[in-house]
């Protein structure tokens, strides 16, 4: 099953009003293959599909990375057969796209772990990041076996076995050993699929992320929805836990009438 890209006419908005980075949590691809009476893993093939026509509507907007919540920590608790199939479809879609994906000048990053990786799988990621490393467009960060819990985990014993100081030990230096070390937090997390929670995910560079959840599936999110919601986002006051100077109420305002 082919999926057409689709054109993007959108000038480049960089800017404070545009996300550097925006990640998703690419929910509802079995549900969506169920609606159209399909097997499941139909809808992870066409969620996959779908990576190119996303990276076709963001660069142009201005966006810089993208991390695409493509398999947690957690689905390996999925009924074998889906686990399988769905290690099949990425195996495939990294043989099959990454070519085209190099010549779109997209570098391709892997977050998360390798070790429980099929060896084809294993390899063909590690070939698919060497390939692209150089490139300068858009960034893809695949998160493939990830999970937010691990990768702090996995920090942390990485920063113990470095023999590092305590004393020195602070935020700037704990996101050097994160997965996501190489480009900034994500600026908005975008889910699909009608969930509320965030599904261990960046749990350490999503602390001040804008969030934006959408009843869409994952295979039907279209360029004119995303347009939409990375505009919005450019409305969103980012105080970071500050209180802007204009957000405040002149003192004699404290008894009026609030509307």
């Amino acid at each position: 099953m082919q999926v057409e890209p689709s054109s993007s006419d959108s000038p480049a908005l960089e800017g404070p009003n545009i996300p550097v980075h925006v990640a998703f949590i690419m929910d509802g691809n079995g549900r969506w293959a169920q609606k159209q009476g399909l097997p499941r893993i139909v809808g992870h093939e066409y969620g996959v599909q779908c990576i190119q026509n996303v990276l076709e509507t963001l660069e142009p907007m201005g966006v810089k990375f993208v991390t695409l919540y493509a398999f947690s920590t957690e689905n390996w608790g999925r009924p074998q057969e889906e686990v399988d199939g769905i290690m099949d479809v990425f195996s495939e879609a990294v043989a099959n796209q990454t070519a085209a994906l190099h010549e779109k000048n997209v570098r391709i990053v892997h977050v998360g772990k390798t070790e429980n990786l099929h060896p084809d799988l294993r390899n063909a990621v590690v070939e698919a990041q060497r390939l692209t490393a150089d490139n300068t467009g858009i960034t893809m960060n695949v998160a493939f076996d990830y999970g937010g819990r691990a990768e702090i985990l996995e920090a942390v014993r990485r920063i113990i076995k470095d023999g590092v100081d305590p004393d020195t030990i602070d935020e700037e230096l704990f996101s050097r050993y994160l997965f996501t070390s190489h480009c900034p937090d994500p600026d908005l997390i975008i889910r699909t699929g009608g969930e509320q929670r965030i599904s261990n995910f960046l749990l350490w560079q999503s602390a001040y992320s804008e969030l934006y959840h959408t009843p869409t599936l994952w295979p039907d999110l279209d360029a004119t929805e995303l347009k939409q919601v990375v505009e919005t986002f450019g409305s969103r006051r980012r105080r970071y836990g500050a209180l802007n100077p204009e957000d405040q109420y002149p003192e004699d305002r404290s008894s009026e009438p609030q509307t």
